[in-house]
């Protein structure tokens, strides 16, 4: 075992065994096994934004057995998805990538108010059944929804981990009277890193944080303290403290599809500011398969310190 990847297992040494296991499982799969360093390729788009949007840029995306070979493929560190897509390829992948199972979506179809709440769509006993390394889970903080999502998540995360499962926590501010530049200000950002680790989150996943300062109460903290936020580097570290000083895994979501140097240049403020890795969909699914490989080859590079 790399001497990494015993610090971070360290960390959660509350954790009963199997979840420990699940979590080296992810730290020790694919490409960046052993550095302390992952790529998370998650596919719960089909469900939130409807199939073509998805998968139309791609159209071998459709199938769903299509993400699990490019996890492999690529050798990714896990792949998340909600119940369907892991139950079609589950079985024909067995034991050739970590699978995280995406336990509440929301679909573009309904009205998407201020404070939406996600649906329950798969459960615990759906992981197991399916050989998960992990549960997923998002929340909303900020919205004024936050008291039930933060009740269920304490609840399957008490459930999954009494059966050894790890819990991902996509803990992403919205609603109430956060505004969309709010949503990525880099105070809300460590607010939200910082609520997920309180809620017992095994892997946390938030948005790359912005210059932007939300609160006034915060800004007041920013400026007296002189806590550096310039950088994307340094905001990222600034997030990584805010999870329990940098002993819970934070990673960082990869956003919609855009152009190749400017999402080397955010891992590369990733790496550089301490933070564990991304979780990269649009970014790479929605690419014809060499170029999406070629593509994830060269995130890892970055984060394995080779650019």
């Amino acid at each position: 075992m790399s001497e990494r990847v015993k610090e971070i297992l360290s960390w959660y040494a509350s954790e009963n065994p199997g979840t420990l296991n699940n979590l080296a499982r992810i730290l020790y799969h694919g490409r960046l096994g052993g550095t302390g360093r992952m790529i998370i390729l998650p596919v719960d788009q089909g469900f939130e934004h409807g199939p073509a949007r998805s998968f139309a840029h791609n159209p071998a995306g459709y199938d769903p057995r299509y993400h699990f070979q490019l996890a492999v493929d690529a050798g990714c560190s896990a792949y998340a998805a909600p119940l369907g897509f892991l139950e079609a390829g589950a079985a024909e992948y067995a034991g050739q990538v970590p699978m995280i199972l995406k336990l509440n979506n929301h679909d573009s179809l309904s009205p998407d108010v201020d404070n939406s709440v996600p649906s329950l769509t798969g459960s615990v006993a759906d992981a197991l059944r399916l050989g998960c390394v992990a549960i997923g889970y998002t929340i909303y903080p900020g919205s004024g929804e936050f008291k039930s999502m933060y009740e269920d998540l304490r609840e399957l995360t008490r459930e999954a981990k009494d059966y050894g499962l790890a819990v991902v926590v996509w803990s992403y501010p919205r609603g109430g009277n956060l505004g969309k530049e709010a949503e990525t200000a880099i105070d809300v950002v460590a607010y939200a890193a910082q609520i997920a680790a309180q809620m017992g989150a095994t892997l946390i996943k938030v948005k790359p944080p912005t210059d932007y300062i939300e609160q006034d109460a915060a800004r007041k903290v920013y400026e007296e303290e002189g806590i550096p936020t310039g950088t994307l580097a340094e905001r990222v570290s600034h997030v990584v403290q805010s999870a329990f000083g940098g002993r819970r895994v934070v990673i960082f979501s990869g956003g919609a599809k855009g152009a190749d140097e400017k999402v080397f240049e955010e891992v590369r403020g990733i790496r550089d500011g301490g933070g564990f890795g991304s979780i990269i969909g649009r970014n790479s699914f929605q690419r014809e398969k060499a170029e999406a490989l070629s593509f994830l080859s060269t995130a890892m590079g970055i984060y394995d310190g080779k650019d």
